[in-house]
């Protein structure tokens, strides 16, 4: 299955099948010098497989987590192109998850002022959220994404047998991210995710309709200026729960949770129910206060307040404008 994207004035396209991986030359154009960037919780045969496809293939493994998402790995990323003699005729292709995803678009978008990236996710969160769109980032300052660029990738390929391989606790918290997409804009595949018996058959229907309301928001609002912040429901306590945490939880827990007040108390009570079925956190353990600093640095705050993602309605949402004392006052109901 092809699914195109129409990002600005540049079109790429999202392959998504089964089994795709070996094939990833027949996609991505790299008969050139190409970084093949992956980190070491991706099996190494992933990058190997991408390797083999390029005629001047470079590899190179980072440490898993998101304190690779930092400046000194960028800083690796873009002496080991210099190093390799990539030009601005060459490429980036990501192998892994949201963190290698980020990391690798950020530096190709920063390399000779911007070389070709393509990217192949290999993490459920990846594959449904943060391989489309173009979003690319560090971690500066203690605050997630804080430096970055958009950057549209020249072409994704998702391939769900790499999801085998993947660990109970990262797959979940992948479905995170579905769970959010479902809640504020399709409330068909949220009933899937309450009541489907066997999730790895159901995962390529989710992938699926989770990717196709992902496009089709970023399709009208590439830079989020306006309706793409739908896709942050979730993510302004998550942010700030993530930084708190300081790598004690995943990603897609985080934004599980920060779901929670964002929601109208009869969603909550179903976010929870489809959140412990997939064993993801349904319980903030962080106090308010501790997360207030985040929060006043989230880089979506305006002046006074920021634009929170609400959902009153399963399949529906509205933007509100929220001060920091406001979401602090949703958390203490939470308490």
């Amino acid at each position: 299955m092809i699914l195109p994207v129409q990002a600005g004035t540049q079109q790429y396209d999202i392959v998504l099948e089964a089994g795709v991986l070996p094939r990833a030359g027949e996609y991505f154009d790299l008969h050139r010098r190409v970084l093949v960037v992956t980190d070491d919780g991706v099996p190494a045969s992933y990058a190997a497989l991408v390797a083999a496809a390029c005629d001047a293939p470079t590899c190179l493994t980072l440490p898993q987590g998101e304190k690779t998402k930092c400046f000194a790995s960028l800083e690796r990323l873009l002496s080991a192109m210099l190093a390799a003699g990539l030009t601005r005729k060459d490429c980036v292709v990501a192998v892994g998850g949201g963190v290698v995803g980020d990391l690798s678009g950020f530096a190709a978008s920063c390399y000779m002022r911007g070389i070709d990236f393509y990217n192949i996710p290999t993490t459920l969160l990846a594959q449904v959220d943060s391989s489309v769109g173009g979003k690319t980032a560090i971690d500066f300052g203690g605050v997630k994404n804080s430096v970055g660029a958009f950057y549209p990738p020249r072409g994704i390929l998702i391939d769900p047998s790499t999801l085998q391989t993947l660990s109970p606790r990262q797959r979940s918290a992948g479905l995170a991210e579905a769970i959010k997409m479902a809640a504020t804009s399709d409330a068909a595949l949220f009933s899937v995710l309450e009541t489907c018996e066997d999730l790895t058959a159901a995962l390529p229907e989710i992938i699926h309709r989770a990717l196709c309301i992902k496009r089709d928001v970023v399709q009208q609002d590439p830079k989020e200026s306006g309706l793409r912040r739908v896709l942050n429901f979730g993510h302004t306590v998550g942010h700030a729960i993530e930084s708190e945490a300081g790598g004690r939880l995943l990603h897609g827990e985080c934004v599980a949770l920060g779901m929670l007040p964002m929601s109208a108390p009869a969603v909550r009570e179903r976010l929870r129910a489809v959140l412990a079925r997939y064993d993801l956190p349904t319980k903030i353990e962080a106090s308010p206060a501790a997360l207030l600093p985040y929060l006043l640095h989230d880089k979506k705050m305006g002046r006074d307040t920021v634009t929170a993602v609400c959902v009153d309605e399963i399949g529906s949402f509205r933007f509100a404008e929220r001060t920091p004392a406001e979401i602090l006052h949703d958390l203490e109901q939470l308490v």
